[in-house]
Parts: structure tokens; sequence; C-alpha cells
């Protein structure tokens, strides 16, 4: 089925337009989207997505109709083909079922996939650097020479119960608790409930 899909504000002048270039491309049933242009609720193009059977054509007046960035569009470019889904813009001449088409496809589904690594590369890096600093959740590994007698220090000072782990974060100017849960996995140390010091305790200075 050869479906189209309308998205205007309520201020847009050219419904008329949008509703002529899709019935002149053949399209059989019309979504159409009445909303303002900044909002992200689109209950009509949810249920066509809903709708959607391999062999089914989404036509559009333009590209920019469907409110997404270039990115967004690519990526529902390949979820579509892999359903058997193609696409068409009248005003760009997209057509993922023609030869060039599908040209169109192959470089935006490239993308895509680069898209992807890099978002992947950077969770890594992003990763690495959290480890190096030994914020990484579970037992750190490599840590540095003085990240090893922080939790050494660490390590003692909680298994003497007599500092709440606030205390010990800022004496040994460790950036959260959960840094310190980590040195303290580092040096062995069962982490289990937490005795508070009471006034009559010693302080750490």
């Amino acid at each position: 089925m050869v479906i189209g899909y309308i998205r205007d504000s309520k201020t847009e002048q050219n419904q008329d337009l949008q509703f002529a270039s899709l019935r002149s491309a053949g399209c059989e049933k019309i979504y159409h989207e009445n909303i303002p242009g900044v909002s992200t609720q689109m209950p009509e193009y949810t249920r066509m997505i809903s709708e959607l059977r391999k062999g089914d054509i989404i036509v559009v007046w333009r590209i920019d109709r469907l409110g997404r960035t270039t990115c967004e569009l690519i990526k529902l470019m390949v979820e579509w083909n892999k359903i058997g889904v193609d696409f068409r813009s009248i005003s760009e001449g997209i057509d993922t079922s023609t030869k060039m088409g599908r040209l169109w496809y192959l470089l935006s589904s490239v993308f895509a996939e680069n898209e992807r690594k890099v978002f992947m590369e950077r969770n890594l890096n992003n990763m690495e650097a959290r480890r190096a600093r030994g914020r990484v959740g579970g037992r750190p590994k490599g840590l540095t020479t003085k990240s090893k007698e922080l939790a050494r220090v660490a390590a003692t000072l909680y298994k003497s119960k007599k500092y709440t782990t606030k205390q010990i974060c800022e004496q040994l100017k460790i950036g959260s608790k959960a840094t310190l849960y980590n040195y303290l996995n580092h040096e062995g140390v069962e982490i289990k409930g937490w005795k508070r010091v009471k006034k009559n305790e010693k302080k750490l200075n």
C-alpha cells in the first residue's frame, strides 16, 4: 500500500498542496498530523508506523515533514528497509524503490553504521577514562600508585568502623562514595551496613 504522511502546524497554509501532491503520487491512505512545530508528540505518525506492512511505501511531500534530524531519518530508513518498507519524498525526489533510491539508502546505511561505531567508540573511551580514575563499577583494575595508596588508607579507616563514608571521602578527597566503594572492593573489603560516628567518638582530622 502507498501511504502518505502530512505534518503541519495550525499556522501553515500548504495543507491542500500536500494533500494534492500525495494523491497524485498514488497514496491510498493519508495520515494527517496537525500539531505545533515544536511538539514531540506525533500520534498519527505513531499509528502509521504501527500499521506498516511489508511492501508498503511511505510518501511525504517534503522530507522535513517527518520532523526528524538527518541522522534520525537515516536510522528510520534502515529500520523500514529491514521490514520491506520503501520511502519517497516528492520534493527531494527520493525513492528507495528505484535504483538511485537504493543507492541513496546504501549510503544512508553506511552513515548510520558509522554513527553507531562512533557512538560505541566514545562509550569505550569514556569507560576507559572512568576506569583510570577508579570510577567503574566492580573491582577496579590498573589503579595508579596514588589511587592504590588511597584505597589502602580508605580500607583501614572503613574497617575501623569509626568514620562515616562521608568523612573518609572528605578527608581523603575522594570524589564520590561510588569511588570509595570501588577502592574498598579493590582491597577486598566486604561492604555491609555502615556504623555512623557518634558524637563522643573520634572524628577524622
